[in-house]
C-alpha cells in the first residue's frame, strides 16, 4: 500500500471506464422493458457478475504481480461483502415505497450508477487526500473502527437496517418542494396532478437510494483503500461489487433474513482493516511499528466470512426446528 502509486496506464483507465459503463449501458437496455426478475435471469446474470471479476484478478495477477493481483482480489472481497449488506437497506427501501416487483430492479440501476459516480468522487478525494497527508491513513482507519462499533452496536439492539422512509432529510425535501403523485407510473419519473407537473413515488424512491449511496461510499472506500493505495484497483472492485448488485439482489432476496449474524462479521471485517490503516500510518512513522500483510487480510476476511455464513444457517436451522417444536407442541 504506497501512496498514489497505480498499476494503470492512461489507456487502461479508458479501456475500464469504458466497459463500465457499457456494463451499465446493457444492464439498462435490459431493464428498459419492466418486467419481474425471474430466479433464473438473476441467477444467470449474477454468475457472470462474480466470474467477470475472478477472471479479472488472473490479469491483474499475470500483468501486474502477485501482490497486485492478490490486493485486488482481497479488495474486491471486502467490497462485496459490504455490497451485500448495502442490500439490506435497499430492500427495506424497496419494501417501505411499496415498489412494484416489475420496477424494483430499475430502482436498483438508478442507485448502482449513483452509487458509481458518488465512490469514484471519493475515490479521487482520497487518492489526492493520501498522496497530501499521512495522516489520513489513521483518519480512515479511525472512521472504518467507529463505522464498525456503531454496526456492532446496531445489530445488538436489532436496529442494522432499520430505515425510517419519512425521516429521511432527501425524502422529506423532495416532497416539501415538489408535489408527488399517488400511483406508480412505471419507470416514469414525472407525472401530473389536476394539471401540474410532479414526480411520481419511483422518482422518491430513486432519491432515496441515491442519498444512501452516500453513506456506503463513506464507508467502503475507505475500507478497500486499507487494502490497496492504488486508485486502479480501488475504483475496478468498487465497480465489479457494485455492477453486480442488481441481480443479486434477487437472488439473495428470499435469503437475506438468514444471514443473521452478517453485520457481525462485516464489524469484524472493518474494525480489522482500521486496525490496520492505523499501522500502516504508525509504521510510515515509525518504521519498527509491523503492518498486516495482504496476505494475512485475505486470510481473515476468508475466515470471518464463512464463520459468519455457517454459523448464521446453523442459527437459522435452530430457530426453524425451535418453530417446528412449538407448532407441534401447539
Amino acid at each position: 500500500m504506497t501512496g498514489i502509486e497505480s498499476i494503470a496506464s492512461p489507456a487502461l483507465w479508458l479501456i475500464t471506464a469504458g466497459a463500465v459503463v457499457a456494463l451499465l449501458v446493457v444492464d439498462f437496455i435490459v431493464t428498459r422493458r419492466p418486467h419481474e426478475v425471474s430466479m433464473r435471469e438473476a441467477i444467470g446474470w449474477s454468475v457472470f457478475y462474480v466470474a467477470l471479476p475472478l477472471a479479472f484478478t488472473f490479469y491483474v495477477w499475470g500483468a501486474h504481480g502477485g501482490d497486485n493481483g492478490l490486493d485486488y482480489l482481497t479488495g474486491y472481497l471486502v467490497e462485496k461483502s459490504l455490497s451485500v449488506d448495502n442490500l439490506f437497506v435497499f430492500m427495506v427501501l424497496l419494501a417501505a415505497f411499496a415498489v412494484p416487483p416489475e420496477l424494483q430492479q430499475r430502482v436498483l440501476l438508478y442507485g448502482i450508477a449513483g452509487a458509481l459516480v458518488l465512490r469514484t468522487v471519493f475515490i479521487v478525494i482520497g487518492a489526492a487526500a493520501i498522496a497530501a497527508f499521512d495522516e489520513v491513513f489513521l483518519l480512515f482507519g479511525l472512521l472504518l473502527v467507529l463505522t464498525a462499533a456503531k454496526l456492532l452496536r446496531d445489530a445488538r439492539r436489532g436496529q442494522a437496517h432499520q430505515v425510517d422512509v419519512a425521516r429521511l432529510r432527501s425524502v422529506r425535501l423532495v416532497r416539501r418542494f415538489v408535489p408527488v403523485t399517488e400511483q406508480y407510473e412505471g419507470p416514469r419519473m414525472l407525472g401530473r396532478i389536476d394539471g401540474r407537473r410532479a414526480i411520481t413515488p419511483f422518482a422518491v424512491v430513486v432519491v432515496a437510494v441515491l442519498a444512501t449511496d452516500v453513506v456506503f461510499a463513506v464507508d467502503s472506500v475507505p475500507a478497500v483503500y486499507g487494502i490497496t493505495g492504488d486508485p486502479y484497483l480501488v475504483f475496478v472492485t468498487n465497480a465489479f461489487a457494485l455492477l453486480g448488485l442488481r441481480a443479486l439482489y434477487f437472488v439473495l432476496h428470499g435469503a437475506m433474513d438468514r444471514l443473521v449474524y452478517l453485520d457481525y462479521g462485516l464489524a469484524t471485517i472493518l474494525g480489522f482493516i482500521g486496525v490496520k490503516l492505523a499501522l500502516h500510518w504508525a509504521h510510515n512513522v515509525w518504521t519498527s511499528v509491523p503492518e498486516i500483510p495482504t496476505l494475512l487480510s485475505l486470510a481473515v476476511i476468508v475466515g470471518v466470512l464463512a464463520v459468519t455464513v455457517v454459523a448464521s444457517l446453523l442459527r437459522d436451522r435452530a430457530r426453524r426446528r425451535e418453530r417446528s417444536t412449538a407448532d407441534v407442541a401447539v
